[in-house]
């Protein structure tokens, strides 16, 4: 079985491919997660092929490097990980009782196959949270757990008891849309359950 690399520092994208039955290893990628690209879709499939790439470039055998990049997205407008408390809380407070949009990107490489073209991809999912009041948000933010996350929220912690209704993949609010990731894998011949 080809040996397979998770490019991402992530507990959450670990957990998932690991709930799915794949074996793999973890190399974080060590590469600037900028970009000038304003659509979510077309930032976080970028980033997540820069992910991937990093990785790759530092491997010598013909394996596969899984990279992903998550972002949040509200009125047209880019929500990355908090720069504080009070940006994370401002965030929330934005998102509470309102719907907003999760986009992941992810890319898949294999380094050492010449004829073997990169695999990018986003997944889209909406989610709604019910009111939420500042005291409330506050709490939330107190405890540190959404300090690390795209949106200042984690869907399956703390928060997660504020929401509402999702339309679309859950685990690709978690980080990584698994479903999505097997069936591509599928249609290139690829089982990544080996």
């Amino acid at each position: 079985m080809r040996k397979i690399i998770l490019a991402s520092a992530s507990p959450r994208r670990r957990e998932i491919l690991a709930q799915t039955g794949v074996e793999f290893s973890v190399m974080t990628a060590d590469c600037e997660e900028i970009s000038a690209q304003t659509s979510p879709e077309e930032l976080v499939k970028e980033l997540s092929l820069k992910k991937a790439g990093a990785v790759a470039e530092k491997i010598q055998e013909d394996c596969i490097v899984i990279g992903a990049d998550t972002v949040v997205s509200y009125e047209n407008k880019i929500l990355g990980k908090p720069k504080d408390r009070e940006d994370a809380v401002c965030t929330l407070k934005k998102l509470q009782g309102q719907t907003h949009q999760v986009y992941t990107g992810v890319s898949v490489l294999r380094p050492k196959a010449q004829d073997w073209p990169p695999c990018t991809f986003c997944e889209c999912t909406d989610v709604t949270f019910y009111p939420v009041s500042e005291k409330e948000i506050r709490r939330y933010v107190e405890s540190g757990e959404g300090m690390d996350k795209a949106g200042s929220y984690g869907i399956q912690g703390y928060f997660g008891g504020y929401v509402r209704k999702i339309c679309g993949d859950y685990w690709n609010v978690v980080g990584l849309p698994a479903g999505r990731l097997f069936y591509e894998m599928k249609k290139l011949g690829i089982d990544l359950r080996g």
